[in-house]
Formats: C-alpha cells, structure tokens, sequence
C-alpha cells in the first residue's frame, strides 16, 4: 500500500520501476501495487503545482535466494583487501536468510547486485559465513558500509578498524582527529564501519623492541582521558618524557578500542579491532607506541573480553529486546550467553567462553594488537568471569582455568614475550595454579597500603605481607601488586580525610600525608616482583575516585609537579623505581617481611648487596630492631649516613612516619628536592602561565595570558638552587593570550643540563612561577 502527499500540488503522480502506474489531481495519492519479481524496485512520486516539481521516493525488495558459494580462499572474517581496488567482505552469520552489502559504494541501496553470497544453503549450519566481493573501487578512499540482515537490521562490521558515530563522532576535536569522515547522514542509521584500501602505511622508527622482563616492571597505569587536556594521543606523545624521567618502563592503558560514547573507561567496549576514535587515529596510536618503546617503555593494553553491551554488532545479531530486564542475546548467539552465570559481578552482556566461536574470537583480538599495532601485551579485565560455572567466581574453578591457559598458550604462540596479566582476584588457590603457569596478576594491596599509610593498624590492618608472591605461595614473581589502581580511593583522599593524629601529629595534614606515601611507597618498591602505580600517585593525587561519579572526569592537576612538597615524592618515587631496576638484590629471592604490625622491617639478600628496610607506620615515635644481616657499616640511601653496626639488634628510633632504607654497598645518594621558593602573586594580573610540553628536550612553549597591558615584563629561568640561569625575554606583554617559543635545542642559545627549572615571568603588576622538566 503507497501513499503520497503533498502540502499543494495540482497533480501527483505515481512511478514504479520508471512506469507510471497513477495520477491524480488531489493532494494526495493511494495506490495499492503488487509486488513485482525478485529484486530491488523503486517507487517515485511526483507532485505539481504548475510551477514547481518535487519529487520523493523509496525502494522496496522482494527478496532473492542467497547464492551458495564457498569462501574465496585465503579470507577470514571481516575485511579483507585483495589489492588497491578489490575488498572481500566476510560475515559469520548462521540462521539468517539474506544479507546485503550497502553503502558508500552502492548509496546504500540495498540491491540485488549487492545479496552476498553464503557458504551453505542449511540456515542451520553454525558456521554460515556470508560474503561479497567488491571491485573497481576507487584506490584510497574511505568508504563507510554496513550489512542489512533479512532486511530489517543494520549493523556495523564486528571486526572493522574503524567506525562513524552519528551520536558522538561531531564531538571529537579536528585536531585529535583531523578530517574525520562525515557521517552519511539521511543515508542509513546507527553505528557504520569503514574501509579504505591503499591505505596510509605506518613506518616503525624502532622495529625492535625487548620489553623488560616481567619481574622488572613497574606499570603506570593511566587513563588517556584523565592524563592530559586534550586527552589525546599526541599530547601522550609529547608528555611522554615525565613517565621515562620517572623511571617507568611499562605503561598500561585503560581501554583504547571503540567503547560506547567519547567518554568513558572503556570497560564499555563496542568493537574490538577499532582504535577509539575520542584519543585520536589509528597511525597517532602506533606512532603513541612508537614513541614509547624508543624510550625502553612497553604498552600494555587493557582488554576487556568478559562482557559487551548493546552497540557491539555480535550483541546485536541475536538479540531477543523482550528478554529479561533490559533484552539479551538469544540462544542462537555464536559467542554470548543468554544470561551471565555469575549473577553477583554481571555487566552488559556475558561472552561464551566454552563456545569455540568466542575462542576464536578472541585469539583474532588478541593477534590483531599484537601483531599489527606491536602492543608487548594485555592485562585482561575480570578474569574469573571467562567461565560458565555458576556463582560469584570466588572459588576454584577447573573450567576457567582451562580456558584461561589455552588463551595465555595461543598469546605466546603469537608472542612469546608477550604480558599476559590477569585481574582475577579469586581464591588464592586458584591463583596459585595460574601464576606458576606462567601468568601474571593483579594483587590488590589498596586497603592494606591505605590503612598503613592512614597511621591504623589494629588487627592487622597494615598486614603487607600479601604483597609478596612469596607470602602467596607461588613460585615465579607473577604478583603486580599496587597501592593504587583506577578501581580504588585515592590513597591520599584518605590520608587527608581519614588519618590518623596524635597531638600535634597529623597524617590529615598536606605534608605529613605526602610523607606518609613515601613510608608506604618505600615498602612497595622493594618487595621483589612486578609492580604497578595508579597516574598521579607520584605527585599524591587527592581528588577521591567518586569525585563526579565513580567513573566521572576527573581534574587533571599538573600544577601538583610545581609544588615542592608534591614533586619531592616524585623524586622518592624516582628513586625508589631506579633501585628498583637497576640493583640485582631487589629481584632476590632470599627475603623475608616483618610487616604486620607498626613497624615494619624488610631484609633482602644477594651476593652483590644486603638491605635492611624500617619504618614506623604509628603515628607516635617507636623503636625499632633492625635485625641488620651482619655488622659493619651500613649506608642509609637517601641521606647518604654511614651507620656502623655493631649490634645488629640495636633498636633505632624513628619518628612516626620515618623510614630509612639500609645498603651494605655504597650507594649514589639521590637528589631530593626539599624546598622551593614560592613567590607571592597577591593583586596579580598575571593570571595565566603554562608551560607545553613539559617535560621538554627541544623546545617549549610559554603561554601568559595577561588582564592588561603591560609595558615591561621578565621571563627568568632559575635552577633548583634559585640561580638565574637564562634570561628568555623582557618587553611588553599585550592584554589577554601572550605566547613565547624557547629553543632548547643545540646550537642555539645556552643549553641547559637535565633537571627541574623554576620559570618567572614578573612585572610591577605581579608574580607567576611554574615548574619545567628539561631532559
């Protein structure tokens, strides 16, 4: 039945397939035809009134046996390229009659010429795959598609590298992603996929890379939307000099593959072989990697294979919206459960993982990052989901095990030295089994660290033992123990919230609560095993997890490497990491903890070097046995004191929150910050000064911005120490944005040692100072 209508016309009239088959002189038109062969057919309707024509139409397809054709050899799922003009498309898709191919290529008519091809006539056969091959494509461009399936959905490729949003993409920055596609808007609807053969290659500055081994990581993870402004891949680039100053040699990322919206986690994914488009291109992520492993840092991608939600085009392939409280995928799905069996820790959508569909699934995602964007490896959310056994996951499971190992053995056939890093957290049996196998994971020691760090440590609060693999019972260091992830309160927020007094001390004050991250961080680092910090933490990040939501945005407060109390524990860090790294004693397996009560003793031994670690985690002073290995003289590291032992139990006392960490060798004394001069900018017009990028090596910009004229201003550099090193500039600064380049590079004015830089810009109307990184 067809219907036309016009606001005013003389006359409408009726096309079908170029035949007129109506007309009349009413402003509207009912006409009921009968539908003619297989095929596409195309309704047009004209309307009159004398003067103008307009025109609309639709088309309609009676629908055509599928052709049953094998598979052209050598294609799998997805996309694939034959050459510069030629692209096969390959669907896994059982149970459905027809599909089409429409898009940019066809303007997404849905027309015989474009039915797939199917490699079985039985509807039944689960391994159905649908396929069409497309030719005389023009070389380079982009072209957005999708598949109507039995002409009523239309979905995405699941394994496109690329997609365009008509919700979010409008949001996303030029800038973060220059010349973005439109949308074909009016075209079709929901999420599109996009392919492009010849497309733009990436070339590899560092083509080999030997991540370092697991038991000498130290992982900062981060998350790109919180880390920088602009919250992209390059400004990721362009700060990547703060994470190598500070000794990390891994950076774990929350997940960057297309997740619902521009903002988020991540733990929300969509499409598993696409980069995010919100953090930037595809070629910015690997030229992001690049970046990182010319510095000696690995990239760790967090993969989140336990669940998806609706947008996923597997989600949507078998889907019953009447189901349950919210829908949920039917029986039919290849690759998901009806329904979790784990009804107490249940997100979005339960992947099978018994189903040999989802196995290969997940090795294709797995392959895919490894090999084409060179990720050294994954930490893998939730874990103790990848199973079809009943209950909340906690206890042993032969079944998840089994499924877990074969995934870690197909990862290694891949890459060898690939992380694989589970966050499990289940009983520690099965733990156990897990880590001598060979795999890495998560050890959440947020309560414990916070408690100590807080000053409370009744019944065994503080305990840090579980921190140590060894206290587990395992084999091989596979614990990446923190004291922070994205998943916990900030050990700061509750320092200044929570802490514990007594008389005039206070671990809620600023700088008492700093301190007492660098005890905790002091008997973090040096527990032999991979280890892992949450961003900022160095700098004692104290903006608390449900600031805005508990996944809301968070402030991203560089200011705090300015401030000298906060970029002291940076240096502590920095220190502890480089102990860490490079002394062979803090890999030993020879060590023993005596850390559940106040104080708290570490000794660790190796033929190159004994070390004895105290601190008082009360919040009054105690005396502490060192227990030291031997007498002689021992060397505190960050004073550089020699303390000659001739009593190895002879207590030390140490003031609440105090720790010092003892070498038998003579070790380089850090340089550690204690103060720097603040100036005051009381009435100041000066309001705006920043400094990027920062860290910097050659060059930097200075951007002030100014509520008036000003006739005569200085930019001074001045070292640590307060000594006026460079002088950048003295002239007039105008009203509102001033910017200013300093070449750091060689050859051209004074060249600077790496350090830690006040820069001043002062005048009559006022004071700014801001901190600069120089490697």
């Amino acid at each position: 039945n067809i219907n036309a209508e016009a606001s005013q016309a003389n006359s409408i009239t009726l096309f079908i397939d170029g035949t007129q088959v109506s007309n009349t002189t009413n402003t509207t038109l009912t006409y009921t035809a009968t539908a003619a062969a297989s095929g596409t057919h195309w309704i047009v309707a004209l309307a009159e009134d004398g003067t103008n024509t307009v025109r609309d139409s639709v088309y309609y397809v009676v629908r055509t046996n599928s052709p049953v054709s094998p598979l052209p050899a050598g294609v799998r799922d997805g996309i694939n390229y034959i050459d510069n003009q030629t692209v096969t498309l390959v669907l896994h898709a059982p149970y459905k009659n027809s599909i089409y191919a429409i898009g940019d290529f066809n303007n997404w008519v849905a027309s015989t010429s474009f039915l797939m091809n199917k490699t079985s006539s039985d509807i039944n056969n689960p391994d159905t795959r649908f396929w069409i091959t497309l030719t005389n494509l023009t070389q380079g461009k982009e072209y957005a598609f999708q598949y109507l399936i039995d002409e009523n959905l239309k979905i995405a490729e699941p394994y496109t590298d690329k997609i365009l949003d008509p919700w979010n993409d409008k949001y996303i920055p030029q800038e973060t992603y220059p010349d973005l596609k439109p949308y074909p808007e009016g075209k079709t609807e929901g999420i599109v996929s996009v392919f492009q053969t010849a497309q733009q290659t990436y070339n590899w500055n560092t083509n080999v890379f030997s991540p370092p081994a697991p038991e000498d990581l130290v992982v900062y993870e981060l998350l790109v939307r919180d880390f920088t402004e602009k919250a992209n891949y390059q400004t990721m680039i362009d700060t990547i000099n703060y994470l190598k100053n500070l000794g990390v040699n891994a950076i774990e990322l929350m997940p960057v593959n297309e997740f619902e919206g521009n903002d988020s986690w991540g733990y929300n994914p969509s499409f598993y072989f696409a980069v995010d488009k919100a953090y930037g291109t595809k070629n910015k992520f690997k030229e992001f990697i690049d970046t990182c492993h010319a510095n000696g840092i690995a990239v760790i991608m967090d993969m989140v294979l336990n669940h998806s939600y609706g947008q996923s085009p597997l989600v949507q392939m078998y889907f019953d919206p009447n189901a349950g409280d919210w829908g949920q995928p039917t029986a039919q799905n290849p690759w998901y459960n009806e329904t979790s069996p784990n009804s107490t820790y249940s997100w979005g959508y339960d992947f099978n993982h018994e189903s040999p569909y989802t196995k290969a699934f997940v090795d294709s995602v797995n392959h895919y990052w490894l090999s084409e964007y060179k990720v050294d490896g994954f930490r893998f959310d939730f874990t103790k989901g990848f199973t079809n056994t009943p209950g909340d996951g906690w206890a042993y499971d032969a079944a998840r095990i089994a499924i877990l190992k074969r995934m870690y053995d197909k990862i290694k056939s891949f890459n060898p030295n690939a992380y694989v890093i589970f966050e499990h957290l289940t009983d520690n049996s099965e733990e156990t089994e897990l880590a001598n196998y060979g795999i890495m994971l998560w050890g959440n020691m947020n309560s414990n660290y916070s408690e100590a760090a807080m000053g409370w440590n009744d019944n065994g609060k503080s305990d840090l033992n579980w921190a140590a693999y060894t206290s587990r019972g395992w084999n091989n260091p596979n614990l990446v123990s923190y004291m922070e992830s994205h998943d916990e309160e900030r050990m700061m927020y509750r320092n200044l919230n929570y802490g514990n007094e007594s008389g005039s001390y206070s671990v809620k004050d600023l700088n008492t609560a700093l301190k007492r991250i660098e005890l905790a961080a002091a008997f973090f680092f040096t527990i032999p095993g991979p280890k892992m910090i949450w961003q900022f933490g160095e700098l004692g990040y104290d903006v608390s997890i449900d600031y805005n939501g508990r996944v809301g945005k968070k402030p991203i407060l560089w200011n705090y490497f300015d401030q000298a109390d906060r970029y002291r524990l940076y240096q502590v860090f920095q220190a502890l990491i480089k102990l860490k790294k490079e002394e062979q004693v803090f890999k030993t397996s020879d060590f023993s903890l005596d850390v559940s009560a106040e104080e708290k003793v570490i000794h660790l031994n190796d033929a190159s070097m004994n070390v004895t670690i105290i601190g008082n985690f009360d919040v009054l002073a105690r005396n502490v046995n060192p227990n030291f290995q031997s007498t002689g003289n021992w060397y505190d590291y960050f004073s550089g004191d020699t303390l000659n032992v001739t009593n190895t139990s002879a207590e030390i006392k140490l003031e609440p929150g105090e720790y010092r960490i003892y070498t038998d060798k003579k070790l380089t004394t850090p340089d550690i910050v204690t103060s720097v001069k603040k100036l005051s900018s009381e009435n100041n017009t000066l309001k705006t000064l920043k400094v990027f990028p920062n860290p910097a090596n050659s060059y930097t910009k200075i951007q002030i911005y100014s509520e008036k004229y000003i006739e005569q201003a200085t930019i001074n550099v001045f070292n640590i120490q307060g000594v006026l090193v460079k002088k950048l500039y003295q002239g007039r600064l105008n009203k509102g944005n001033n910017e200013f380049i300093w070449d750091l590079s060689s050859g051209k004015g004074q060249k600077l040692s790496q350090g830690i830089y006040l820069i001043r810009v002062q005048s009559k109307n006022g004071i700014n100072n801001t901190m600069i990184f120089i490697n």
